[in-house]
């Protein structure tokens, strides 16, 4: 079994642009995600069998999508600011339309549905506690880092990866790349 997900890589230009983000919130016991490695998920697989990985490529080759220019702009937390459990970077552009495109490819499939509305985002950490003492000082560092600007982005590809869950931290791997035109 194999644990994937079909994601958008964000370029090497930005990587030092979200450790900067990322190095506002040093105060806190986050546990931040490698910028070299930050992704925009499209759809999380999940454990598949091997063998099909080669069906899921090309189901995948099928999505037709033009590439597009995409923004990568605002800081966030998953579900709320005061009970923060995901920190994210948000991201402009077509991200809804290829969403549809990638569900529609792999329809064919057995794929859990998506629990939550879509939301084209990039993770920068996870919150696992955030004491009292310090959560008036988080808020307060994420309404002033609200608006942060990453910059503009190409999308032209979407791959198909796998995720080796290591204790320090995750391992991806390029399984398949598709790309848009």
């Amino acid at each position: 079994m194999v644990r994937t997900f079909v994601a958008v890589d964000l370029p090497v230009g930005v990587h030092d642009k979200i450790a900067d983000v990322q190095s506002k919130f040093n105060d806190f016991k986050f546990k931040f995600v490698d910028p070299h490695i930050v992704h925009i998920t499209m759809k999380f697989l999940g454990d598949i069998p091997d063998d099909r990985i080669p069906d899921i490529a090309k189901a995948l080759d099928s999505v037709k999508c033009e590439p597009f220019e995409a923004r990568i702009k605002g800081l966030g937390v998953f579900p709320k600011p005061k009970f923060a459990k995901v920190m994210w970077l948000g991201c402009d552009g077509n991200f809804d339309k290829l969403y549809e495109l990638i569900n529609s490819s792999l329809s064919s499939f057995d794929f859990e549905h998506d629990l939550h509305h879509f939301s084209a985002h990039a993770t920068l950490a996870r919150v696992k506690y955030l004491p009292k003492k310090k959560k008036e000082e988080f808020l307060e560092l994420l309404e002033k880092l609200a608006d942060v600007d990453i910059g503009t982005i190409q999308v032209d590809t979407v791959k198909l990866k796998k995720s080796t869950l290591t204790p320090n931290g995750p391992v991806y791997e390029t399984l398949h790349e598709v790309s848009l035109k």
